[in-house]
């Protein structure tokens, strides 16, 4: 393996100018366990832990390394084990608010360039829940894919499919099954070699049969879903990058139970771009489109034109991103509060020693 079998060129090579990135070698992360990351510097797999600053109390979940990201290890002849140095500028990542009451963000995966949102055709299947995975790819940098599985299993796939395709517009979405081999030759052309795909969802919807399918081998157990309730077993426990035989790069993520919006509202117009578009024909240039008076949207809505259920979830993934930026502008206020009560201490405590040493001349 070299690093070019995992996405590494002449871009990637530029940063290597910098004198900060000089001091170490450079690697990809290819999975995470906890704190300890498995790399690869292109002639060995290590085991590798982040430098101090890197994992301080102060430094937050954006600055630690992510699967897929490039990064800088200190000395790796010596032995199986390095030190994580600098983590290099990312060209995409797929973030999503921190598990819990904490308001920050955790990247999921790091230099993306397609994310296949994975979901069946079965229970699991949520308009409102794709909507908001695909804003959060839409933010990230990469390409979003509806990828619905189990296609073998559904009586009607394609008026599902023409559904979604009304309220997702624009994003491309397919129906396969590894098993019927249905649809699988359309996800062909999204496996370039060096180009890394995330593949994203619940559990149970087949994630790691695709990956197997592609793979050409089974490197990933799987296991059915519940029959109860529909919802899947983790088959995956933690994230990691997979390389094909064609030289494309599968990323394999656990499926994720909690899943909050961060960014900003540009997130939304990313993602809800005919509801931008429409918007931009109210009267009023701050319209909330509720009850002011020549609101395109809501037009649109009694016409037909845009459906009800999507403008309700736009509006409810707005509110919860107005709702952590607020919480954000809060907490950086507070820490500058709490900062600069510091410095005033210690300015204090300067001018006293000084006026101290003055009367002792």
């Amino acid at each position: 393996m070299s690093l070019e079998d995992y996405g590494w060129d002449a871009t990637w090579s530029e940063y290597l100018n910098n004198p900060e990135y000089q001091k170490g070698v450079p690697a990809r992360v290819i999975s995470q366990h906890r704190s300890e990351y498995r790399v690869h510097d292109g002639s060995k797999t290590l085991s590798a832990r982040p430098i101090g600053k890197l994992y301080h109390k102060a430094a937050t979940h954006a600055d630690r390394p992510a699967v897929g990201d490039w990064i800088i290890l200190g000395d790796t002849e010596s032995s199986d084990k390095a030190t994580i140095l600098n983590v290099l500028p990312r060209q995409s990542r797929f973030s999503r608010k921190a598990v819990g009451k904490e308001s920050s963000e955790q990247i999921i995966a790091a230099n993306i360039d397609t994310v296949w949102i994975v979901s069946t055709f079965d229970a699991d299947l949520n308009p409102a829940r794709l909507e908001r995975y695909v804003s959060l790819v839409a933010d990230s940098g990469a390409q979003p894919v509806i990828v619905l599985s189990k296609a073998d299993l559904s009586e009607t796939p394609g008026a599902t499919i023409q559904s979604l395709m009304n309220r997702l517009p624009g994003v491309p979405i397919h129906a396969v099954s590894p098993v019927s081999l249905q649809g699988v030759d359309e996800l062909q052309v999204y496996l370039v070699a060096g180009e890394t795909i995330a593949l994203l969802g619940s559990s149970g919807v087949g994630k790691s049969t695709l990956i197997n399918y592609f793979a050409g081998k089974e490197i990933l157990h799987t296991a059915s879903v519940r029959e109860k309730d529909g919802k899947g077993r983790h088959t995956t426990t933690h994230r990691e990058l997979i390389l094909l035989p064609n030289g494309s790069i599968l990323l394999d993520t656990p499926g994720m139970r909690e899943l909050h919006l961060w960014g900003s509202d540009e997130q939304l117009d990313k993602s809800f771009t005919d509801i931008d578009e429409i918007a931009s024909q109210c009267r009023f240039s701050d319209c909330s489109h509720d009850t002011e008076p020549g609101c395109a949207i809501n037009m649109a809505v009694e016409s037909g034109e845009l459906s009800e259920e999507r403008l309700n979830n736009y509006k409810k993934l707005k509110k919860e991103l107005d709702y952590f930026e607020q919480k954000n502008d809060k907490r950086s206020e507070v820490i500058m509060r709490a900062r600069l009560k510091e410095r005033t201490k210690e300015y204090r405590r300067i001018a006293k020693d000084l006026k101290r040493n003055t009367k002792r001349r």
